[in-house]
């Protein structure tokens, strides 16, 4: 054939043989090809060995004519026999067109690609891990291969696959979810069997905890647990079964927040198993997260309130449904109605629109999914949980309206009614205007016991003293600015509902600034686990130049220089890094209009608690020549560890997507002199730690840099009004308070021993 001259170092002899329609034939051809690759990997021949396994791939597996393809299979297996360990440095090339032919209109070429695939794997062994999911891929559509020969095939592969992966420290958990995630919907059965078989067999890898991606596969998980199939069902409740064993042994562990609006919707399905298996997990992340599921409480009550009148049909819903509901409102805390008026009227404008329709469970609990980012169910503190009190009371006035529904219904939504009114009596006044014309129509209803529920709430509502707080009018609560610190709460209900939501400062925008930063000054957790989403959240919901030009006016005249210092910190970073704050660093980027310019010079006069903070404000905002100027004044500064730590931390968010127009402005090396000149003064600080190295790196790739002794490039002219001489002096001005202090406090701390020696 004309083929053979260009099949060296195949044999002609060999090459006839791999074509040939006998199966025989075909094994003696590849007996030849695993002695000839025996031979080449004996003098080390690779490119030898890669020419083989080429023409094995494109000549035969891929070929046009069946037998080829089986030939190619074949001879693609003896080769991985014959390379023994070193066919994981081949496994690509092997691996690809045996996978190709998994799709093969012939059931005979599909068992055969099983068969060459089982081969290449037993022989690779855990070498095959870095190929895995193109392998998990390829079988999870074998698995529902219609011909038994290549679905039994298929099964051996991956048994052994799966004791791969069991025996192996190295599996790529990360790399292999986003397919679980995807494969996981597929409505196929034996598709499905096989996803749940190989959950299974993660979860008992010790090495490997599937717990921590459990909120990408827990939808799909229930999806399945619907399924027709009885086996198939039982196989998804034993894995359902495992994780939930596992989360009540590390509960502190576990992405409860992640997890909640998907129990949510699954407590509604309509299949029984389903909902009783989700109503379960649902009692448990109550019990063991507690107060952390009090954001996601208007769409647990719409889950939990239907099934509390269910029959005897469905008694064991029931049942877990009612322990659910008590564990609820017990989390319900009198230290709810005590938290500051302004933050849970921010909070609030983040819930559930109330005109929403509630049947819904995405929008029963939505917007709440993010308002408990706390996974650590120790450290979970009550004040970092805010209750959702009007998406509650949304859902408990839908339920009463509804007159389809069962009296235990009704009595628990009354109970809840009452227990709202005796633990948070202030805050449910605001709700009482809608709710009394209900309560005054269920005296009407058929049941004594709602009945007598209903006129223990109302009793509650004519005696309780908060019913006396009414009455404070909007003059008393529009003030002034303060002088110092007053509670936000003193101000009445009325004034409260046209203060913070507007985007223009006023007093009571101000005064939440000014009460949210002291409770981060008292409260350094709060701060530290809760403030950036805190502060994210308001720059969603109101302003976000306002939230950042209020809190820098506050900050210039805060005390406690070493807070003044964190939190500067911290608002830097949400304000380099926070995807909710583009248009304000777009907005500093150019510092084009006066107001951008203005917002500047009140940043940067509280930024300067921090140094390093100060010179990524500058550039952020493009000021390179004053950036270099700072860094200048560095070398005057008290050089901590904590102070290298923050250069490295800077060095490292150089490298993001944020700076990117900086790094490509080292470019131009002609206009941005100073630019260059301040990386190299960052450079110069470091010790040559990895910081050092990255951004040695970079500087490296600076086109000529003899251009760096150009003269300087002007400024801007839309930043030509700012005085940057006056912003070195404040700059110089705070840093001497911040040592001043620094020197106070180590001094102090040596004066009991002066004592005693004198």
């Amino acid at each position: 054939m004309n083929a053979e001259r260009d099949l060296a170092p195949l044999a002609p002899s060999v090459v006839r043989a791999l074509n040939d329609k006998l199966y025989e034939k075909r094994k003696v051809a590849a007996l030849e090809i695993e002695k000839l690759v025996r031979e080449f990997v004996a003098q080390n021949n690779t490119s030898q060995i890669k020419h083989v396994i080429l023409i094995l791939s494109q000549e035969f597996a891929l070929s046009q004519h069946p037998h080829s393809r089986k030939g190619g299979l074949i001879g693609l297996a003896a080769c991985s026999i014959a390379l023994g360990k070193d066919s994981g440095l081949y496994l690509k090339e092997l691996i690809e067109p045996v996978l190709t032919c998994f799709n093969d209109a012939d059931s005979r070429l599909r068992y055969y690609a099983c068969e060459a695939l089982y081969n290449i794997v037993k022989v690779a062994r855990g070498s095959v891990l870095p190929h895995f999911n193109v392998l998990f891929d390829g079988l999870s559509k074998l698995a529902a291969d219609p011909d038994p020969n290549v679905k039994s095939g298929s099964e051996l592969l991956d048994r052994l696959l799966k004791d791969i992966v069991t025996e192996s420290n190295q599996f790529d958990l990360v790399g292999f979810i986003p397919l679980l995630r995807e494969r996981i919907y597929s409505n196929n059965q034996y598709a499905r069997q096989f996803i749940i078989s190989w959950i299974l067999v993660l979860e008992s890898v010790p090495d490997i905890n599937l717990l921590d991606y459990l909120p990408e596969i827990l939808d799909g998980l229930f999806q399945i647990l619907g399924d027709n199939s009885k086996e198939i069902r039982k196989m998804c409740e034993v894995a359902l079964g495992e994780f939930l064993k596992e989360i009540k042994k590390n509960p502190s562990s576990v992405k409860f927040a992640e997890m909640a609006n998907i129990l949510v919707i699954h407590c509604q399905a309509a299949d029984d198993l389903i909902q009783l298996t989700a109503m379960c997990w649902m009692r448990e992340f109550i019990q063991l997260a507690g107060r952390v599921m009090l954001p996601y409480s208007s769409g647990i009550l719409t889950a939990v309130l239907p099934c509390l009148s269910y029959d005897d049909r469905k008694k064991n819903i029931k049942e877990v449904a009612n322990v659910c509901n008590q564990s609820l409102m017990k989390l319900v805390i009198p230290e709810d109605d005590e938290m500051d008026e302004a933050k849970q009227s921010i909070t609030l404008s983040a819930e559930p629109n109330p005109e929403e329709p509630i049947t819904k469970p995405e929008a029963a609990s939505s917007g709440s999914l993010e308002a408990s980012g706390e996974s650590n169910v120790s450290n979970a503190s009550r004040i970092q949980v805010t209750l959702n009190l009007d998406g509650i009371v949304q859902v408990l006035d839908c339920h009463l309206h509804d007159t389809s529904i069962g009296m235990m219904t009704r009595i628990a939504v009354l109970k809840w009614l009452y227990h709202l009114y005796i633990k948070t009596p202030r805050k449910m006044f605001r709700h009482t205007d809608s709710l009394f014309p209900i309560l005054l129509r269920t005296l009407s209803d058929e049941s004594d016991e709602v009945i007598l529920k209903d006129l223990e709430v109302l009793a509650e509502i004519a005696s309780s003293p908060a019913g006396q707080t009414e009455g404070y009018g909007p003059s008393e609560a529009a003030e002034p600015r303060p002088s110092q610190v007053e509670c936000f709460g003193t101000a009445g209900p009325k004034g409260l509902e046209c203060s913070p939501s507007t985007p223009t400062m006023n007093s009571y925008f101000y005064k939440f600034m000014i009460n949210l930063l002291r409770r981060f000054s008292s409260e350094r957790k709060l701060l530290e686990t809760r403030g950036a989403f805190i502060i994210r959240q308001l720059c969603l919901l109101l302003n976000a130049e306002n939230i950042f030009h209020s809190m820098a006016d506050i900050l210039l005249r805060e005390e406690d220089l070493k807070f003044a210092s964190t939190m500067v910190h911290t608002l830097n970073t949400i304000l380099l890094t926070s995807s909710e704050l583009f248009q304000l660093r777009n907005q500093l980027k150019d510092l084009r209009t006066p107001e951008s310019r203005n917002l500047f010079c009140c940043l940067y006069r509280s930024w300067c608690h921090n140094p390093v903070t100060t010179v990524s404000l500058c550039f952020l905002t493009q000021n390179y020549k004053h950036a270099y100027d700072l860094i200048q004044k560095f070398g005057d500064l008290e050089v901590t560890v904590d102070f290298l730590t923050e250069v490295d931390k800077l060095v490292q968010l150089i490298e993001c997507p944020i700076f990117t127009y900086l790094r490509l402005q080292l470019l131009d090396v002609k206009n941005n002199p100073y630019l260059i000149k301040a990386l190299y003064g960052l450079l110069m600080l470091l010790p040559q730690s990895s910081a050092f190295q990255l951004l040695s790196h970079r500087l490296q790739c600076v086109p000529n840099p003899e251009l760096m002794q150009s003269a300087a490039a002007p400024h801007p002219p839309a930043s030509s009004t700012i005085d940057y001489t006056e912003l070195l002096q404040h700059f110089d001005k705070v840093q001497s308070k911040h040592l001043e202090v620094r020197h106070q406090r180590a001094g102090r701390a040596e004066q009991p021993e002066r004592r005693v020696v004198l």
